[in-house]
């Protein structure tokens, strides 16, 4: 097994933290999986690195296997506990060891992640009131009633008011004219709100729908939400993983 050396704590102002959870329930070992020859993770890896407002990337791991793959590949890592329940969860864990004003949660199944996602992302933080950020798109007709793809409702000022496996909002009459928007599984904490996110024990909405972001809703804490005109594919399922793959051999 390669050395696997323990990443600077040197604080920085903007980290970029990938969570790799080996032991995905609906793709087992998904960020391990062969994408034209690579691991998803490293694809997820090298796209996180394009984005220059990252100034640095820690993979915060789940097993010996992840961090083997890291060292291998030179890449910063952490292993964390894999019992830990949420991705935002393992970003508190490298936060008790790498301090940050800013943290960006990016998945290990985000292989398709540009700069602009970043730059939407950390934009309302010139706002000094906004806490955490996270990023929406126009929902694809296919996905409206998809429970892999997870919608966002939100209020005028941009905070989410829900977000749902379910169709939201239902509309009663017609659905001609309304707008659905997916909810992009990227997130940017201020160090304070990740530190109350992870003092926050699992809230039952966020238990029923399978959705880490309900913690902080069900205890008031806003969540701002960018809309975005880049699409991605969070790698849930053997066919999102096809569907990547034919994305970026077209790249």
């Amino acid at each position: 097994m390669p050395n696997i050396t323990q990443p600077s704590t040197a604080p920085v102002k903007v980290l970029g933290v990938i969570p790799a959870r080996l032991a995905s329930s609906r793709l087992p070992r998904k960020v391990l999986r062969p994408l034209l020859g690579e691991p998803l993770l490293v694809w997820v890896h090298h796209a996180a690195a394009a984005c220059l407002q990252l100034e640095r990337i820690i993979i915060a791991a789940d097993s010996e296997e992840v961090m083997a793959l890291c060292a291998a590949r030179g890449f910063d890592a952490i292993l964390t506990s894999p019992d830990l329940p949420s991705g935002s969860d393992r970003l508190f864990a490298v936060a008790q060891q790498i301090p940050a004003e800013i943290y960006v949660n990016i998945q290990g199944d985000e292989p398709l992640l540009e700069p602009e996602h970043i730059s939407a992302l950390l934009a309302p933080f010139a706002l000094p009131h906004v806490e955490v950020t996270t990023l929406k798109v126009r929902c694809a007709p296919a996905e409206i009633n998809n429970p892999n793809a997870v919608k966002v409702v939100t209020a005028p000022d941009d905070h989410a008011l829900y977000f749902s496996r379910a169709t939201i909002p239902f509309h009663r009459d017609s659905e001609e004219s309304l707008i659905y928007y997916k909810h992009l599984g990227l997130y940017a904490y201020r160090r304070s709100a990740l530190e109350r996110f992870a003092a926050l024990a699992p809230t039952p909405l966020e238990l029923t729908e399978r959705l880490e972001q309900l913690r902080l809703l069900e205890n008031n804490i806003d969540i701002y939400v960018t809309e975005t005109p880049h699409d991605t594919i969070g790698v849930d399922t053997e066919e999102d993983l096809a569907r990547v793959e034919a994305i970026l051999r077209s790249r």
